[in-house]
This record gives C-alpha cells, structure tokens and sequence, in this order.
C-alpha cells in the first residue's frame, strides 16, 4: 500500500510539472516564433459564471479569452502570471509547499514583479488555476486556514519523507490539523459511516469530548465559519470515494446556512473547478424550526443579516422548498441563534438530545 501511496502521489507530482513546464514551452515557442505570447483560457467574468442545476454548482461558461502581451491592458497581469507558473513549478519539483501569503511576499522580493497587494496575487493564482484546469492545492499552494479533523479514520501521507507513515486521526486529542500533509493523504481505512460538519472550534470540542464521533459513529469536521477548499475536497472525498452520508450543523442565521450551501453546492468563485461540492450533504440545523420548537434563546437580526438573507432568496442553489421555508421562517421571526443556544439545557444537551433526534438515531 506504501509504495501505491508514494507512486501515486509521484505520478500527480509529476503531471503537474509537466503541465507547468508546457505552459513555460508555449510561451518561450512564441517568442523564438517572434510572436507576442499569449496564454488562452476560460472567462472568469460575472456573465461567464453559471448556475448547472443538474451538477447543482456554478461552472464557467464557454466564453474563452487570451491574456496577451500585446495588450498594454494585460502586460503586467500576463508577467504576473507568468512569474507564478515559475514559482509553482518550483514548488512541485523542489516538493515544497506555500502558503498564499507566502507567494505575495515572494513576488514582492522580484525586483520586476508588482502587486497593489494580496488580493491581486490571490487573483493570477486563481487564473493559473483556470489556465491549467488544476486546483492551487495541486501545485502546492494553500491558504493559511488550517483547521481539525477528528475519528476513526486512518490516513498514509505522502509527502515527503513521510510517505507510507500512518495515523489514525483519533491519536490527537484536539483532532488533526487539515494541513497540506492530510489534504494529500491517502484516505485509507475507516469503521464511521457518516461525517457530521461543525461551523464552531467550541462545539467541535465540546463534541470530541463527549466522544461524538463513537457515539455517532462518525468523522468530525470543523470549518471555523465558511469552509476552506482543503475541507470541503476532504467532505467530497469522505463522501464519494468512501459512501459516508455527510451532515452539517451551522448557526441559525443566513451565514449558517450559506456555509452548509456552500459545501453543497459551491460557491461562485470556485466554478472553474469539480470536487470540492457534495450534493448528497444534508444540513441539520441549527434553522429556524428549532428557534421555534426548542424555545431557543436569540439575538435581532441585524441590518447586514436582513440584506443578506434576501439576497439568499434569490440565490438560484435556494429554489428548494426547505430552504425557502427556513430563509421565510427567519425573515419572519427577524432573530437569529447560535450553536451554543443549546447550552441553555445543558452543557450535554446537543450530543445527548438534539443529534440523536437529527440523525433520526
């Protein structure tokens, strides 16, 4: 299984430097041709980002453009994103990983490379993506959010100089950090049959510590409010490639349930890639019919929530009758409860009362 592990992941490494190394031959071709180069891909534009209901995610369209060194308009994004192809194959061939922060501050050290700040580099990182229809994550670069994964599952690294270590993600009592070396595990064996997502560090812990994840034979995953990609590709793996049923328990206000739609459904500014929504995942709660039955304690609705729960009604991955319910039923009721509400019954009362009653156990 070892060297399976470890030829696998070489294979993926391996992909991905020739990929970037065609780009690189492709640009340099055009120049020894005396051409301008250019790089062609698909459009990001807001018109060019649409709703498959059947695939129940955004996708981009088929308009396609060329970033071109001719345009004055495109020099300083075509060299920015030429830069960044340079450097992520240097962090394939080395085996090296970054963070995107960690790629800004890179570029900064060029004395030719310029950014107005990190919200451009995130930018030509997510046109590399489109350019070379591969995820950041594959040719090593991640975000900072790292966050926790907890049960019985058993994982086998393959990075490097772990490749074939083993570990079971029960071995830590605060759970595995979902790092680059767990996002490129091998997932290898697991008794759980469900993962349960949590929205909050505190009821993840308050959930390993009544050992949740034995109670209801399941994989915890915290998100720490909207979740990262590294975690939702962690929940669509889980999903697909081992048949676990994924549930997902947010607060009861608009950002609770666009977190649970997101692992869904998937956001917009992620429809140039597949595999980081699971359609099948059911969001439990916390929603507005448990404001109303359990009595909850709340909060007012603030102005930004209000706007924001309107603009959830429009949203087309909301056309669902029990979205729509729970959206109106929050409008209507104009409060909003967090996961801790349930505290108000007792420090024990969601892993001994609520989520046996949501997961009809």
């Amino acid at each position: 299984m070892s060297k399976k592990v470890q030829s696998d992941a070489e294979r993926k490494r391996e992909t991905m430097e020739k990929s970037l190394t065609q780009m690189g031959q492709l640009i340099y071709d055009q120049i020894q041709n005396r051409e301008f180069p250019w790089i062609h891909m698909q459009s990001r534009s807001t018109d060019n980002i649409i709703y498959d209901p059947d695939e129940r995610q955004y996708i981009l369209g088929p308009r396609m453009i060329r970033r071109h060194s001719r345009n004055i308009r495109h020099i300083r994004p075509f060299t920015q994103l030429v830069w960044t192809s340079w450097f992520a194959k240097e962090l394939v061939r080395l085996r090296k990983t970054s963070t995107l922060r960690e790629v800004y501050y890179s570029a900064r050290g060029q004395r030719d490379i310029e950014y107005s700040g990190q919200q451009e580099s995130d930018n030509i990182i997510t046109d590399l993506e489109v350019a070379l229809n591969r995820a950041r994550e594959d040719f090593h670069i991640f975000p900072e959010e790292r966050l926790s994964i907890f049960g019985d599952l058993t994982i086998e690294f393959a990075g490097p100089g772990y490749e074939g270590r083993r570990m079971n993600l029960t071995d830590h009592p605060d759970g595995a950090m979902i790092g680059p070396a767990v996002t490129s595990s091998d997932f290898i064996e697991t008794t759980a049959d469900k993962v349960l997502v949590v929205e909050k560090g505190a009821m993840f812990t308050r959930l390993v510590e009544e050992r949740a994840h034995e109670k209801f034979n399941a994989i915890l995953i915290h998100t720490a409010g909207q979740s990262p990609r590294a975690t939702r590709g962690i929940i669509n793996r889980l999903s697909k490639d081992h048949g676990l049923p994924a549930y997902i328990f947010t607060d009861a206000d608009p950002w609770g349930l666009h977190i649970a739609m997101v692992i869904i459904s998937g956001s917009a500014n992620a429809a140039h890639l597949r595999g980081l929504s699971t359609p099948s995942a059911r969001w439990i709660g916390v929603n507005g019919t448990d404001i109303i039955n359990y009595k909850l304690p709340t909060e007012p609705l603030s102005d930004f929530d209000r706007k924001r729960l309107t603009e959830l009604k429009r949203d087309p991955r909301y056309v669902g009758e029990m979205w729509q319910k729970e959206l109106d039923i929050l409008i209507e009721l104009d409060q909003k409860a967090e996961l801790e509400a349930f505290s108000k019954f007792g420090l024990t009362y969601i892993v001994d009362e609520y989520l046996p009653a949501k997961l009809g156990m």
